[in-house]
């Protein structure tokens, strides 16, 4: 005969909780990850940037997911907004990415070499710095972009103060998550007068972060 004791419940249920926190953070990226990843940069972020929010005029909690030809010309974009009760993990980023693309655009996966680059804006509350929510986004659009043969791209986010291309310390004041999303030929001219913000405060701390 055997006497044992059975894990009680509080006991499992707290090593199931531990477990899924581990997995979910290793389903994110942090800047350093990201920058060494070779992420094609942007020509011109900033017309990007302006483009996407005036097609798809994103609200906190939206993603907008866009493929860009090898001339950086939008080919395909969508937008849908995160569910506030999925915690900020990487898998379920990648599922939601994935099925976006898949209703947009036919997937490359034939080809060799990758010839279009997927980016995604993300229009979040807080800051410009780096957060958890941030590095499940990005491994998600990495994962996304291997699955259906795309070049992963930049990984922007916009916030109350602007906007800003992680990993590379370039951002703008606008357009900003309070910006009323102007007209695409408006967007276009305000890219051409508008220098791009590179460098400063967060975002140089980002930047740095990311080179060591």
């Amino acid at each position: 005969m055997t006497f044992g004791f059975a894990p009680s419940t509080a006991t499992s249920t707290a090593s199931s909780v531990s477990a899924d926190s581990d997995n979910r953070l290793a389903r994110m990226l942090e800047p350093a990850e990201w920058a060494s990843a070779g992420i094609p940069l942007l020509r011109s972020p900033r017309e990007v940037v302006s483009g996407l929010h005036s097609r798809h005029r994103p609200i906190p909690a939206t993603a907008v997911v866009a493929v860009l030809d090898h001339e950086e010309r939008l080919t395909a974009s969508a937008s849908f907004t995160r569910r506030a009760a999925v915690a900020a993990d990487g898998w379920e980023f990648r599922n939601a990415l994935l099925a976006q693309l898949r209703r947009v655009i036919p997937h490359d996966l034939r080809r060799r070499t990758p010839v279009r680059t997927a980016v995604l804006l993300y229009c979040r509350e807080g800051d410009e710095r780096w957060t958890e929510e941030d590095g499940a986004w990005m491994w998600g659009l990495r994962d996304a972009c291997t699955l259906h043969g795309l070049r992963c791209g930049a990984y922007i986010t916009l916030t109350r103060g602007g906007w800003q291309v992680l990993g590379e310390g370039r951002g703008g004041r606008r357009p900003s998550s309070l910006s009323e999303p102007a007209s695409l030929a408006d967007a276009a001219v305000e890219h051409r007068t508008t220098p791009t913000r590179s460098g400063g405060g967060a975002a140089e701390a980002l930047r740095r972060t990311a080179a060591r």
